[in-house]
């Protein structure tokens, strides 16, 4: 039997799930999971990188207890966020994380060197107060730029402790702020500009391309061998690879964020497009996705842990549905980044101190549905597409009342599913590798015909 291992991790947790294909039908298991988490450390939010790769491995160890060894593996994450190594390979710690206030001022020190006019034109990335681009500003300013040899984003990093080969990934590559839109390579006028190392830089690889096989260090412990691959590293393009897309669908990729956005095979760098914040982040075959990042299971997640578990998301859900309150916040605002109360933040924000939680939490429903529907909008007009369906996947497909109002809010034909799209794509990706006549339409199709996909009403 022939697997592919893919190994998707996002912001809360990651998993490891084989892939094969049975009687023409991709069947994918889950064999190991894990929890995952911004920690605070001496005040910054970080990364526990060792107990990532850690969690890694272990995965692995697992598919050779259950003797199911992939031919493959893959990595895919979040995006922004990576590792410096200096001379010797080693860490520069901590691992900074995306949601830490470092970068708040950064974006206006950024724009004495390069106007954001001509920063969009180049790398057609939307600002975010997050964006590597920025946070690369603060490792300069603080001197640990000067120490590294490598720069390594999240998946590249991972994939490097399991092979030792330092690589790099167009999709996840794609997210810094620092490659070319039009180029699809790093822009070296721009590193340039900004006082930036150029040998951190090193060449892009395209999804479906190896990386290098195990190590012999991760070959003793894990008692097998096989080929680790550049999947679409970046999660959101291995989810929208196995997304049953067409030109007249817009995607939402429903997660801890909800990335909303149509598949394009050319950048649109306009300035309508940078004042919408409507991004161009690589995607399998070299296409665009033309999106904009919205906080979005985040929300319900941050509530949760800060009522210690009190509610499940069912019971989230339903208290929701019981409120008739409907007034809306702007789930792109920082000021959802990374709150200390979440529920505080919300009732701040719509200037309402005693709102109960139902209604908090039925505001941040509104709100998401809303949110897809304006930016529905402005992809409509900008890329001048009529869009007549949304595909909604991921984590968040699960969540009936979103959908509803989702179809509610667009008046769109709205389908739910599949759940695991990520590492679906990232699967898929595997096998366009490794099988001559898996084109990118045949793998949607596969994707189509194995998973349920429900149309909402």
């Amino acid at each position: 039997m022939s697997y592919c291992l893919a190994i998707d991790i996002g912001a809360s947790s990651g998993r490891h799930l084989l892939g094969e294909i049975k009687d023409g039908k991709l069947v994918i298991s889950e064999i190991y999971r894990f929890e995952n988490g911004i920690k605070e450390t001496n005040g910054t939010l970080v990364w526990d990188i060792a107990e990532l790769c850690e969690n890694v491995i272990k995965g692995l160890e697992k598919c050779a207890q259950l003797g199911k060894v992939p031919q493959t593996v893959a990595i895919d994450t979040w995006g922004v966020d990576y590792v410096l190594l200096d001379e010797n390979h080693s860490e520069l710690l901590p691992c900074v994380a995306y949601r830490d206030a470092r970068t708040a001022a950064v974006p206006q020190e950024i724009y004495k060197f390069v106007d954001k006019n001509t920063l969009y034109g180049k790398a057609g990335i939307g600002e975010q107060t997050y964006n590597t681009i920025f946070q690369l500003w603060c490792d300069k300013q603080s001197g640990k730029m000067d120490k590294a040899a490598h720069l390594l984003m999240m998946p590249d990093y991972l994939s490097y402790r399991l092979t030792g080969v330092v690589s790099h990934e167009y999709t996840i590559c794609s997210t810094t702020g620092l490659l070319n839109a039009q180029t699809k390579d790093w822009d070296r006028e721009l590193i340039d500009t900004l006082g930036y190392k150029q040998e951190l830089f090193k060449d892009i690889s395209a999804p479906c391309t190896a990386v290098g096989t195990l190590s012999e260090e991760i070959k003793a412990r894990v008692g097998f061998d096989c080929l680790v691959m550049h999947c679409p590293a970046h999660d959101t393009a291995s989810a929208v690879a196995a997304c049953p897309v067409d030109d007249e669908t817009l995607f939402i990729s429903s997660g801890t964020w909800s990335l909303v956005g149509t598949e394009n095979t050319y950048p649109v760098t306009t300035q309508q497009a940078m004042d919408a914040s409507l991004s161009n982040e690589g995607g399998i075959n070299y296409r665009y996705r033309f999106l904009k990042n919205i906080m979005g299971m985040w929300l319900f997640q941050s509530i949760k842990r800060e009522l210690n578990g009190q509610y499940s998301y069912d019971e989230m859900m339903q208290l929701a549905m019981d409120s008739s309150f409907a007034e809306l916040i702007d789930p792109t605002d920082d000021a959802f980044l990374a709150p200390k109360s979440m529920t505080e933040a919300v009732r701040n924000y719509l200037g309402r101190p005693d709102l109960p939680l139902a209604d908090v939490l039925s505001s941040i429903y509104h709100s998401l549905a809303d949110s897809y529907n304006r930016t529905l909008k402005e992809i409509e007009d900008i890329a001048g597409k009529k869009i007549s369906r949304i595909s909604i996947v991921g984590g968040g497909s699960k969540d009936r009342y979103l959908n509803s109002l989702t179809k509610q809010y667009t008046g769109r034909t709205v389908t739910a599913g599949p759940v695991e799209c990520t590492a679906t794509g990232n699967i898929v990706s595997q096998m366009m590798y490794l099988y001559e006549d898996m084109m990118l339409e045949k793998a949607r199709e596969l994707v189509k015909e194995s998973f349920d996909i429900e149309t909402v009403e």
